[in-house]
């Protein structure tokens, strides 16, 4: 029997990839690896960080922004590993428990079906099972291999999942042609020990994956969901994250009693060459005992950060500053993949 642990269970290990692909980051390449380094900076002291590196060229200057940001090296794993981009959530296998055992899932990965470069990423799990000692197994249904990614669900850890219609069921970016949502929960429930399944309708407008969930709502203990709600009735995302509210306030548990739904604010709209980018408070990364927040010097900052410290007092809530970072269409939990204690 398999079993996701919630993100908030301990952790013994952050997964990130240091980001070489000038396309994701335009003209700003070059100041995202030091977004990285402060990523770093504070995870390292909560859990140990393993950091994919794709050459020992570029080792040498992960080692040198990290000494300068005042990082400690011992606390870091530098992997060299040959990877095409850095979303590690959706390209790094999922750690889970099977029979009490820690294993690696390792589902298909195809760049959100939407780009031509995804094969060395879909080739990590060799370097993560190597590094790790774990074993891997492949998700299969029906005879088929899974695709599937970690920012297009989110679980609580003792029976409920979270994802999005549009993600898992559109026929854009279809992931698994032919798969219905009766395939998609049988699959939760054999890989994740997930039961009980959550069906948000859309993402958020500039959303690259097509409505990954970890961009909308996020479970900080069992029975309480953080999600995002935009208060401007002229903005795109409004009636989309209303729609996605009265789901929320409708669902009920694997054990049938509501969630506690607690909102959180949009910041206001971030547009680089005439588009919309992705920025959203819910992309925070939980580690162990601190939680990492992006923030977009956006005068809803401190109100999300306020909301989340009420919300989880006994994590270190942190605002890690993406207004560049979120260039790339992603920003902290997208990057980051969670090693199971």
């Amino acid at each position: 029997m398999f079993k996701m642990p919630a993100e908030w269970e301990p952790q013994t290990a952050i997964w990130l990839a240091l980001p070489h692909e000038k396309s994701d980051w335009p003209g700003k390449l070059d100041v995202i690896k030091w977004v990285y380094a402060d990523i770093i900076r504070h995870l390292s002291k909560s859990v140990r960080v393993k950091l994919l590196v794709k050459s020992e060229k570029i080792q040498k200057v992960a080692e040198e922004i990290l000494s300068q940001s005042n990082v400690d090296l011992a606390k870091v794993d530098i992997i060299i590993t040959p990877t095409n981009r850095s979303w590690l959530r959706d390209s790094c296998p999922i750690f889970v428990r099977h029979e009490d055992k820690k294993v690696l899932l390792d589902f298909q990965f195809n760049a959100w079906a939407k780009y031509d470069n995804w094969r060395h990423d879909n080739n990590l799990i060799h370097t993560v099972a190597e590094h790790t000692e774990l074993p891997a197994i492949q998700p299969l249904h029906n005879g088929k291999r899974v695709v599937l990614e970690g920012g297009s669900i989110d679980v609580n850890g003792t029976g409920t999942l979270l994802t999005t219609r549009e993600c898992l069921l559109s026929d854009i970016q279809c992931r698994n042609p032919g798969f219905t949502q009766t395939d998609y929960e049988a699959i939760f429930a054999t890989y994740f020990g997930a039961t009980n399944t959550i069906w948000l309708e859309n993402g958020i407008v500039g959303d690259d994956t097509h409505g990954h969930v970890d961009d909308l709502a996020r479970f900080i203990n069992p029975t309480t969901i953080v999600t995002i709600v935009e208060s401007n009735k002229q903005d795109e995302n409004y009636h989309t994250l209303q729609d996605n509210l009265k789901i929320l306030k409708n669902a009920r548990s694997e054990t049938g009693k509501p969630f506690d739904i607690i909102e959180l604010p949009m910041p206001s709209p971030i547009v680089f060459d005439n588009f919309r980018l992705p920025a959203s408070y819910a992309n925070f990364l939980i580690a162990n005992n601190m939680v990492l927040v992006p923030v977009f010097n956006d005068k809803n900052d401190r109100i999300a950060l306020d909301i989340l410290a009420k919300a989880m007092p006994q994590h270190e809530i942190i605002g890690i500053y993406c207004g560049d970072f979120v260039l790339g269409l992603g920003t902290i939990h997208c990057a980051s993949q969670q090693e199971i204690a």
